[in-house]
C-alpha cells in the first residue's frame, strides 16, 4: 500500500523518484532514536543528518497498517478508515517531500513539510474519492480536514503555532483548489495538475506569496 500511495503522489506532483518508500519503513518503536520512543504519534519521520549525507526512516504503528489492509482505502475510502489512511499519508508525503528536495539539493523547512502534507491529504483523498464515485463531488473532505480537525496541544508542544499555521495555508490553498475542481467550474484537471507541481516545487516564501495571492 505505501508503494501504492507513493506512486499516486509522485503522478499528481510529477515527481520521478527511484527510492521506494516501503524500503525505509520502521514498524517497530524501539528502532527510533531514544527521544523519539516515548511519543505516542502513530506516524514519525526521522532524518539524520551525518556530514553531506541525511538517512531517514518513516515510522508508521502497525496497528494502523493492519487497519487499513483491512479496509483499504485505495479501494473505498470512507469514514471509517479516512483517520487512519490520514495518518499513513502524512508520512509518504513527508518521506517523498525530503527525498525529492533532498535529491534536487535543496533545503527543506518544516513549516514546507507540514503545508506539503496537508495538501496532499486533501489533493489525494479528493482524487481518490472522485475516481470511486465519478458522479459526487466530495466537498465535505475540506470541512473535516481545516475545520473540524484540531491539533493536540500536549502532542504538538513547542510545534503547535507551526501546525496551525500549516494548516491555516493549506486550508487557504485547498478552498481555492475545491472552488476550481468542483463540476460546475470550468477548470479543467489539467490547468489544476500545472498549478500542483509548480506549487510543489516553489521555495517556502514563494508558496506563502501564492497562497496569500490567490486566497
Amino acid at each position: 500500500m505505501l508503494r501504492e500511495l507513493q506512486a499516486l503522489l509522485a503522478g499528481i506532483y510529477d515527481l520521478p523518484l527511484p527510492l521506494d518508500v516501503a524500503d525505509f519503513l520502521l514498524t517497530d518503536r524501539s528502532q527510533l532514536p531514544a527521544a523519539l520512543r516515548a511519543q505516542p504519534a502513530d506516524e514519525q519521520v526521522v532524518v539524520v543528518e551525518e556530514a553531506d549525507a541525511a538517512a531517514i526512516g518513516v515510522f508508521l504503528e502497525p496497528a494502523v497498517l493492519a487497519r487499513l489492509h483491512a479496509a483499504n482505502p485505495l479501494q473505498a475510502l470512507h469514514a471509517g478508515n479516512l483517520a487512519d489512511y490520514w495518518t499513513v499519508l502524512e508520512g509518504v508525503s513527508h518521506f517523498l517531500y525530503l527525498a525529492w528536495h533532498g535529491g534536487h539539493d535543496r533545503g527543506v523547512s518544516l513549516l514546507e513539510l507540514e503545508l506539503q502534507a496537508e495538501i496532499d491529504k486533501y489533493v489525494s483523498s479528493v482524487w481518490l474519492l472522485r475516481a470511486q464515485d465519478p458522479a459526487r463531488f466530495p466537498a465535505e473532505v475540506h470541512r473535516l480536514l481545516f475545520e473540524r480537525a484540531r491539533v493536540d496541544r500536549t502532542f504538538a508542544a513547542e510545534r503547535w503555532d507551526l501546525y496551525r499555521e500549516a494548516n491555516r495555508h493549506a486550508a487557504r490553498f485547498c478552498r481555492r483548489l475545491a472552488h476550481a475542481l468542483h463540476p460546475a467550474r470550468c477548470a479543467s484537471a489539467r490547468q489544476v495538475l500545472a498549478e500542483l507541481r509548480r506549487f510543489y516545487r516553489y521555495s517556502r516564501e514563494a508558496k506563502l506569496t501564492h497562497i496569500a495571492r490567490c486566497a
